[in-house]
């Protein structure tokens, strides 16, 4: 696994991944996660070296888009990336947002776990394997800033708005692949892990059934991780007095 930038990581800093329980459930027994396409996120900023803003006037001059623009999108699609939330604690707001209400689970790993995790990974089993690259994003005010890094670098900046998120990202390039011939799926890839070195500690969300509970439990008694499940604390008994 490359560090993007040269970035100063802390390889032990908790990462946390957040799903419902039966993306958990195939991540597990399938030993593989899911990486996006750059295209496919809902942050409409995505890639972007700057924002205008609002009701901004456009220039007629630029209405077409510019090669580089045309071939950054291109990247976009080439580019597949799994994103992770930096937090030394659980997130209520993550459970809400990617657990279904908080219906999920969540596991806790680090980089040096995913890095020694990783499986190669090629489109093709005869191909060359394609590099992981990783990295925290850093966040810029992209109204008063314009980004001058290198297109790759680029998914490893997002606009301030979305500061909240503290994200990790990793990432893998299939452009490469692509231009020798490959077929490359339009949208998201499958890359292998060694789960059992992922996931440092699983824990259940403070919403689920006691069938979810049940198959999580058995799930992870089945990958020699049940002594790793732990209990939200969203669970936990308030006290007033």
């Amino acid at each position: 696994m490359r560090i993007i930038g040269n970035q100063s990581l802390d390889v032990e800093e908790p990462l946390w991944r957040y799903f419902k329980t039966e993306r958990f459930l195939d991540v597990l027994n399938s030993g593989h996660l899911y990486f996006a396409a750059a295209r496919q996120f809902e942050d409409p900023f995505e890639g972007a070296v700057a924002v205008l803003p609002p009701g901004f006037p456009v220039d007629p001059r630029y209405a077409e888009p510019e090669h580089s623009e045309r071939a950054f999108e291109q990247l976009r699609r080439l580019t597949k990336i799994s994103c992770w939330h930096r937090a030394s604690y659980e997130s209520d707001a993550m459970w809400q947002l990617y657990a279904g209400s908080r219906k999920g689970v969540a596991i806790r790993t680090n980089a040096e776990r995913l890095r020694a995790s990783a499986k190669p990974f090629r489109l093709k089993p005869e191909y060359g394997h394609e590099d992981l690259w990783a990295g925290n994003v850093n966040y810029v005010d992209l109204l008063k800033e314009r980004l001058r890094v290198s297109m790759m670098d680029r998914f490893w900046f997002k606009h301030m708005a979305f500061a909240w998120e503290r994200e990790f990202r990793m990432a893998v390039s299939v452009r490469s692949a692509e231009e020798f011939g490959v077929q490359v799926p339009e949208h998201g890839v499958q890359v292998e892990f060694d789960m059992a070195q992922v996931v440092d500690r699983i824990y259940l969300g403070p919403s689920l059934s006691k069938e979810d509970i049940e198959a999580i439990r058995k799930a992870a008694r089945q990958h020699g991780m049940e002594d790793r499940i732990r209990v939200t604390s969203m669970l936990g008994t308030p006290r007033y007095t």
